[in-house]
């Protein structure tokens, strides 16, 4: 197990486009274990491999509830339309509206070099979305809908 730095907001390697993975190889694989150990331990819902410093098409998400990493994602498919609040682990303590695709079709390759198709709905599809925009350089700031607020201002359902 490695946890990496998560890179900050103002870190130029944010804005910096990440390469194809031309093979899932044992650099790959570690690259991997490593995402998804930085992700739980920062409880993020997802985290691009360009947040930890490597220019690779590599993202750790959730698929289907469990946590995994894709490699070279590409949505084949979007319907819906629909504006939610959203973080980022690059961008920690806020949140803002962005408006993204409801449900996609997602096309990838996992840790064994296994080309895959899913659905993806809902937070999963949000979660997907935001990563393939960290591995073109844009972060979810970029997109967001009116102001940025404190999470500390935000009340979510069930808090008083």
């Amino acid at each position: 197990m490695a946890l990496r730095e998560v890179r900050l907001d103002g870190d130029p390697i944010l804005r910096k486009k990440s390469r194809i993975v031309e093979k899932v190889d044992d650099r790959t694989k570690m690259i991997a274990e490593d995402l998804l150990d930085t992700m739980e331990e920062y409880n993020g819902a997802g985290l691009a491999a360009v947040q930890v410093g490597i220019l690779r098409r590599m993202a750790a998400i959730y698929v289907e509830g469990e946590a995994q990493v894709v490699i070279n994602p590409e949505i084949i498919e979007k319907q819906g339309s629909i504006t939610k609040l959203e973080g980022c682990l690059s961008v920690p303590g806020f949140c803002g509206e962005v408006e993204r695709a409801e449900k996609v079709k997602l096309k990838y390759i996992d840790v064994e070099g296994k080309e895959k198709e899913v659905e993806l709905v809902d937070f999963e599809a949000r979660a997907i979305l935001h990563e393939i925009d960290h591995m073109e350089g844009i972060l979810y700031t970029d997109l967001v809908i009116g102001e940025l607020y404190s999470e500390d201002d935000i009340k979510f359902e069930g808090e008083e």
